[in-house]
């Protein structure tokens, strides 16, 4: 989850993990650790048609959410770091 300090929404000034509430270090607007953003938009076809969800995960509960998985994450390893 995402705190803006006003309507802009161009710098964030918290972001909190939407599943274990873990508040992650932000500096500037920018995430200082580990964080996955998730975003989600669904269209037709599905029981949540024209919705979209956006959520926000600390770096163990990432690791938490995809250890579940019963096909392995694809790896790959990036040569710069944005």
């Amino acid at each position: 989850m995402r705190i803006y300090a006003d309507d802009d929404r161009k710098e964030p000034v918290a972001v909190i993990c939407n599943r274990c509430k873990k508040e992650m270090r932000v500096e500037k607007g920018i995430v200082k650790e580990g964080c996955f953003c998730g975003d989600a938009r669904f269209g037709y076809f599905s029981n949540k048609d024209g919705m979209e969800y956006c959520f926000d995960l600390c770096e163990e509960c990432y690791d938490k959410m995809i250890a579940g998985f019963a096909i392995p994450v694809e790896k790959r390893e990036v040569e710069e770091l944005l």
